[in-house]
């Protein structure tokens, strides 16, 4: 298995790790709807589904939507 022949310094551990961040979400309002989203993500307000601030899908229903279930048959 490979090792480092030399001890690497701390000023060039910390030069790398410069990079090592995290960055906030780009995070936009609408402007027909005034809704916070996320960036080039669709997103549903009042049942519609709005991409690009247009409706993409009216009355838009989640594909894998939870099932309810009742545990009243035991």
């Amino acid at each position: 298995m490979a090792h480092p022949k030399r001890r690497q310094s701390s000023t060039r551990r910390d030069k790398r790790r410069t990079h090592d961040k995290l960055t906030p979400k780009a995070i936009s309002i609408c402007s027909n709807t005034g809704e916070l989203h996320l960036r080039h993500k669709a997103y549903v307000v009042d049942g519609d589904l709005y991409l690009n601030g247009k409706v993409a899908i009216k009355d838009y229903a989640p594909v894998a939507a939870p099932v309810a279930t009742d545990n009243d048959e035991e």
